[in-house]
């Protein structure tokens, strides 16, 4: 298995309520228009699942196998030809601050790693940057984000 890790960011919300967007999938309406359409296309989700497509691979789907409060959101990935799975880590450093990290673990042969290594670290980055940025007070009060 190969490792992709984030960088540590710090999201200026509580680990509860971190925890409580990311954790309902449903949440991800709200923040759709902050998603870069050129990156990602065709983006579903529900409660449990996202599905998005993705150049050059293609469809994937996203599937939460399991939730710790406050603190864990692991996925696992269908739709492709290798083994992956990811996880949401959160850890709070006090009532208004909380570090995340994601981590993605994939079970790359070593034809495929040197063509989808490095466009996963970056895609990682990004979704890292996009998660911290959100405006959690907003989603969890069901606002608009624009």
């Amino acid at each position: 298995m190969t490792e992709f890790v984030s960088e540590v960011k710090t999201i200026p919300h509580s680990d509860a309520d971190v925890y409580a967007v990311l954790s309902d999938l449903n949440n991800l309406e709200l923040a759709k228009g902050i998603i870069p359409e050129d990156k990602i296309k065709d983006f579903t989700f529900d409660t449990d699942s996202c599905t998005v497509s993705v150049d050059p691979v293609g469809k994937i789907r996203f599937v939460v196998i399991e939730r710790e409060p406050n603190k864990t959101i692991k996925f696992e990935a269908e739709q492709l030809p290798f083994g992956v799975n990811m996880w949401i880590q959160l850890v709070s450093k006090g009532e208004a601050e909380t570090k995340m990290k994601l981590t993605i673990k994939a079970d790359l042969n070593p034809f495929i790693k040197p063509m989808v290594g490095k466009p996963l670290q970056a895609g990682l980055d990004k979704v890292a940057e996009g998660l911290a940025g959100l405006p959690y007070d907003k989603i969890l009060n069901k606002g608009t984000i624009e």
